[in-house]
């Protein structure tokens, strides 16, 4: 008894003394999970024009590096001690020339319905892509530089949408000159406004933090914020907000609405939009955008499954893009981040000067 009584506290002893464990996520409830990492590898201006024109001693060099980065991606916990295996729905692995650096930038998205996040998974695929590059460019140019390698998107779980805060460094040995804003930067030049409907907020028995929230994600994008104001749950003076902003010198590229898209009586935001195109009639054309508020539905859904109930959307008046999202910060950065890609594009093809 006594040497089993020993062997139990030694048992004990042991196990506490543990520096190292995995995190114990067997209670969590298994959710659609993604993640984006990128990073860079400068190769020098005579393996760039080879790597370009097909012409690397060992072949099709890219097409390789996808799936060294493919095959990083499903073994991350393989080499990473404490990252939970996971077995993933979906790895894409892809590079974007960049001319005026001579890199290559490879991009590794991850997706997976699991218990824990994929971030591991797309930052090992990532990388694994950039050393094959490494790897089969050596023989051309042996000074090659790998950089920048970061997460910049991942999206399930509690936190939902997490998107990288910081901008990319532009830097290594074979720049050839540093990118002006405006040439890397698609939201340069949109200027845009915010307003939060909120009968509370308006009476100052809450703060605002709905539309603080928009206009920093607006304003870390570069966009030009003009103003940011609080309106009433109040369809006339809704309306006439948003005819402030969408019609003569005052008029935005972008007006974002937060609030009013629930179905309480006191949830009107649409109406008001919809009040606003009927008072001025074809004098600025109303052009409803189904798409918006799918994607925002479908997007919000995967954290909160009351966001199918949202009467978010999307609509050009005149030729501003009005944007409704629901009153809270978290459900603004989701709604915006699900939006990034699309709303440079939906101002240029407003212009003319794209195609759907």
């Amino acid at each position: 008894m006594k040497e089993s009584s020993e062997m139990s506290e030694i048992s004990q002893e042991s196990a506490g003394s543990s520096r190292f464990h995995m995190i114990d996520v067997g209670a969590k409830v298994p959710t659609r999970r993604r993640a984006v990492a990128s990073g860079r590898i400068w190769v020098g201006e005579e393996a760039y024009s080879r790597i370009r024109s097909g012409k690397m001693p060992k072949g099709d060099l890219l097409a390789l590096a996808e799936v060294a980065g493919v095959q990083a991606a499903k073994r991350a916990s393989e080499f990473i001690p404490l990252c939970h295996p996971l077995g993933l729905d979906q790895v894409l692995v892809r590079f974007e020339f960049e001319p005026e650096n001579f890199a290559l930038r490879a991009i590794c998205e991850a997706v997976a319905t699991a218990k824990t996040g994929v971030e591991m998974e797309a930052l090992a695929g990532a990388q694994a892509a950039l050393l094959s590059v490494y790897d089969l460019t050596k023989g051309v140019n042996p000074a090659l530089w790998i950089s920048d390698l970061h997460l910049e998107l991942k999206e399930g779980g509690k936190s939902g949408v997490w998107a990288h805060p910081g901008k990319e460094t532009v830097c290594g040995p074979f720049t050839k000159e540093k990118k002006s804003d405006s040439a890397v930067n698609e939201w340069a030049g949109i200027s845009a406004s915010v307003i939060t409907s909120s009968d509370r907020v308006s009476k100052g028995l809450a703060e605002d933090r709905s539309g603080p929230t928009a206009v920093r994600w607006l304003q870390d994008k570069g966009v030009s914020v003009s103003r940011s104001i609080v309106v009433a749950d109040e369809i006339e003076g809704l309306a006439n907000a948003i005819l402030e902003r969408t019609s003569g010198t005052a008029r935005v590229d972008v007006l974002v609405i937060s609030g009013g898209t629930g179905l309480g009586p006191r949830d009107v935001t649409p109406e008001s939009l919809a009040h606003a195109a009927a008072q001025v009639g074809s004098r600025m054309p109303f052009r409803k955008i189904p798409g918006v508020g799918e994607l925002l539905r479908s997007g919000g859904s995967r954290h909160t499954p009351t966001a199918w109930l949202s009467r978010s959307e999307g609509a050009f008046l005149g030729r501003t893009l009005v944007i409704l999202l629901p009153g809270s910060p978290k459900a603004v950065v989701e709604g915006l981040e699900q939006l990034q890609k699309l709303i440079p594009h939906l101002l240029q093809m407003s212009r003319g000067g794209g195609h759907s």
